[in-house]
């Protein structure tokens, strides 16, 4: 089967792109001829991945373009006619390559799998500047709240239209957590499927650090909420002074978070490590007793935690989003209030002072994700759904444990 794949990004530049990269690997594996189509944008010549690639900037020349992207248009329509693909793919499209995209999907079995809340909401994590979950739909909301600054909000509400005049070319869309497929049903897009991410299934070496030690692994943005880790890190120092932290990423508040680590006196208990190849991070983390995922906002997925889970590592993480549908509370892992610091604290001591308790929390992930979140598994659902896509077959979605009747979608699918 020749499959294209497209996402805004062709480099590793997140969590999204790290999948993209993955389902292409596996896809190939498997004997099928995939490959990606991408813009420019945040990489170099050496970081690209993609085999077929268009303009894109993230300068302030961004906004205009992820609206409309005429070297999208022109590059897609001749890659389409050279490579003839049985199906495409879509990921990301939103923050570059443009809605301009879409009619020319018309006539090919297109399948758009959504990977967070771009559709929804123009800054993509339904979060407002106050850090408290948005409750509206997207609109002139977006302007009065302060998420879009003025100069944006027209391109971006344009966009939006654009968007929702042509998303019927998709013959399929699916979600990657229910969390997703409900906010995409309130917001009228349905009906809308779930597959969940993998991730590959490796040998476990795990071997815990004689003493207590937590892991962090992402962006360093406010959204995940890594100062409220920090402020129940030093909560936990107090009980618990042999406790260190590790955490992993790079980003935009990182001064930051060094400055309150030094003002919590943690320095010589917490280590940034700045980011770091996937390979040396598997290495470092290998010890920890538990892997924490504070976030603020509702993740849409929750990589890391897959990961840790995979790892046999106990996951703390917020009750928010897909989280609150990967991690078992009491059995893999505990669920806690975001921007919580105090909640935070006491599922951690629970862990940390309880080395049993890690290593079975970490057992029982590991069980879990080999079960529900490989990434085998997930190579066999999308494929089901390019054969059901062309051969013509129309599917019923079965109501799945824990979704409420109302994310069926139209006619009782």
């Amino acid at each position: 089967m020749k499959i294209l794949l497209v996402n805004d990004y062709g480099s590793s530049i997140g969590g999204a792109e790290v999948m993209t990269f993955a389902l292409r690997d596996a896809l190939r594996q498997q004997g099928h001829d995939v490959r990606l189509f991408s813009s420019s944008a945040g990489s170099s010549v050496d970081s690209r991945k993609a085999e077929y690639e268009c303009y894109g900037t993230l300068s302030r020349f961004r906004t205009l373009l992820q609206t409309l992207n005429p070297w999208a248009y022109l590059r897609l329509r001749r890659v389409l006619k050279e490579f003839r693909p049985d199906v495409v793919h879509v990921r990301m499209f939103l923050t570059q390559l443009s809605p301009l995209i879409l009619p020319l999907l018309s006539h090919i079995p297109a399948l758009y799998h959504v990977v967070w809340y771009r559709p929804i909401c123009p800054t993509g994590t339904k979060l407002l500047p106050t850090g408290s979950p948005c409750r509206e739909p997207a609109g002139f909301a977006c302007y009065r709240n302060g998420c879009v600054p003025l100069r944006d909000w027209g391109l971006l509400r344009f966009q939006m239209r654009l968007w929702r005049k042509w998303r019927h070319v998709f013959n399929r869309v699916v979600a990657n957590s229910r969390a997703v497929q409900e906010c995409l049903i309130a917001d009228g897009v349905e009906p809308v499927e779930v597959i969940y991410n993998g991730v590959a299934v490796e040998p476990v070496t795990r071997v815990l650090a004689s003493r207590p030690v937590a892991v962090f692994a992402g962006r360093l943005a406010t959204e995940k909420g890594v100062d409220v880790l920090l402020q129940a890190f030093a909560m936990v120092t107090r009980g618990l002074p042999e406790a260190r932290l590790i955490i992993a990423g790079d980003g935009p508040e990182r001064a930051k978070l060094v400055e309150l680590t030094e003002k919590l006196e943690l320095t010589a208990k917490v280590t940034f490590l700045g980011h770091v190849a996937k390979g040396e991070m598997e290495i470092r983390f290998a010890q920890a007793w538990v892997q924490v995922v504070p976030s603020r906002w509702a993740e849409p997925f929750g990589l890391v935690a897959i990961e840790a889970m995979m790892r046999g590592t106990a996951v703390v993480a917020s009750s928010m989003g897909g989280l609150g549908e990967i991690v078992e509370h009491g059995g893999t892992g505990f669920l806690v209030p975001p921007n919580d610091p105090q909640s935070l604290a006491e599922k951690l001591m629970e862990v940390l002072r309880d080395r049993m308790k890690a290593e079975a929390m970490g057992e029982s992930g590991r069980h879990i994700a080999e079960a529900r979140f490989s990434l085998a598994r997930q190579c066999h659902q999308f494929l089901s759904i390019y054969q059901q896509m062309l051969s013509g077959t129309s599917v019923a979605f079965p109501v799945k444990e824990g979704m409420p009747r109302q994310a069926l979608g139209r006619n009782g699918l």
